[in-house]
């Protein structure tokens, strides 16, 4: 794992809490005046931002506020009909999702998305697949080049079941496993990649009290030890105040506020969107 090594996000003017602040240095992930509709309903509606290097972005608003739609955006799902999205200063729209994951942009899903009778470990393993360059051949006979690298990935892995805490599950299957594990693991598959961005859709969805600190533990880990930028979605506002540096609030798709955890919170066109009138 690259958790001894400086993040992206070493140079630049920074804030109390450590991190860079947006617009001292490039941003690794860039969000403009993005549009997306489905038979004319509007997902998103001009919606801008930009990510600075080891920064945890949130994105929260009510459901189907947008959020989701914004992950799927930035993963390659969906191609906006209006807007410029660029990722280490690349352009990315129209780019199919497996390149964009070449790039180094992670996602997890707000569902666990594992292969339940594979072990904790296969998992993982699945997680460095683009970073294998060898041909079926070599695969089969596990000779040259393939044999490197496979060892070479087992040993990034066993480093992410050591940061994560899952040496106790990493030859058990992933469906015998507690869910707040999986979602670990999930998180634990997304590490693997190497990412230079790292997409989180509900994070803690489902989970209890311990669990969900855990996973918040894990997430500043992330951001924190390895440098990994992160954009978050998540219900538990709580969470979200917690955690992020900046926080985006969507409704129906449009920008509602922009800003740190203190001035969305205070804002009185977040309250009204949340709550359904003034504060």
């Amino acid at each position: 794992m690259t958790g001894g090594e400086e993040g992206p996000g070493a140079a630049g003017v920074e804030t109390a809490a450590g991190h860079a602040t947006p617009g001292t240095v490039p941003p690794v992930l860039t969000f403009e005046d993005v549009g997306l509709s489905f038979a004319g309903v509007t997902a998103i509606d001009g919606v801008s931002f930009e990510v600075a290097p080891a920064e945890l972005f949130a994105v929260i608003g009510p459901n189907g506020a947008g959020k989701t739609s914004v992950f799927n955006v930035l993963s390659g799902v969906y191609r906006p009909q209006r807007g410029r999205v660029t990722f280490l200063g690349e352009d990315i729209l129209g780019l199919p999702p497996h390149r964009i994951a070449e790039m180094g942009l992670a996602r997890t899903f707000q569902n666990v998305e594992l292969f339940h009778n594979l072990t904790v470990l296969d998992n993982l393993m699945l997680g460095r697949h683009h970073h294998f360059g060898y041909g079926p051949l070599s695969a089969l006979l596990w000779l040259g080049r393939a044999r490197r690298q496979e060892l070479a990935a087992r040993a990034r892995v066993e480093d992410i079941i050591d940061f994560l805490d899952l040496a106790a599950w990493r030859r058990h299957p992933v469906r015998l496993l507690p869910y707040g594990v999986q979602k670990r693991v999930e998180l634990g598959r997304a590490l693997a990649m190497e990412p230079r961005l790292l997409l989180l859709d509900e994070p803690v969805a489902g989970m209890n009290l311990e669990e969900t600190e855990d996973m918040a533990r894990f997430v500043l880990d992330a951001r924190d030890e390895l440098g990994v930028p992160i954009v978050l979605v998540d219900h538990d506002m709580g969470l979200v105040m917690d955690l992020a540096d900046r926080v985006l609030v969507l409704d129906f798709g449009r920008p509602v506020a922009l800003g740190t955890p203190a001035e969305v919170q205070s804002d009185p066109k977040v309250i009204e969107a949340y709550l359904g009138g003034a504060p």
